[in-house]
């Protein structure tokens, strides 16, 4: 098996890990939204207390550090696939491994 090959096989098990990762995210999300905002109407919480948009800013920042489709257009035209396409230490999974 050629080094392409090689690098294209980890890259999909990478994308397919992501995938999940953010499908069980945005479960969660969807959930923990739900009784975020009940607490909040029931409990008539205004301002930036309120858990419902902090909810949406945690979200928010966790599909930035996943960056699931960020590096795709870089990957393809570099010979280490995704490694290649992130800067090692960046606030990303990929720039973490």
């Amino acid at each position: 098996m050629d080094h392409i090959t090689k690098v294209s096989i980890r890259d999909f098990a990478i994308f397919q890990i992501k995938f999940l990762i953010d499908g069980l995210k945005d479960g969660t999300v969807f959930t923990v939204s739900f009784v975020a905002f009940a607490v909040d109407l029931i409990f008539k919480r205004h301002g930036e207390r309120r858990y419902f948009y902090r909810v949406m800013r945690v979200s928010e920042k966790f599909d930035l550090w996943l960056n699931l489709h960020g590096a795709a257009i870089q990957a393809e035209a570099s010979e280490y696939g995704l490694f290649g396409a992130s800067e090692a230490g960046s606030d990303t999974l990929l720039g973490r491994l």
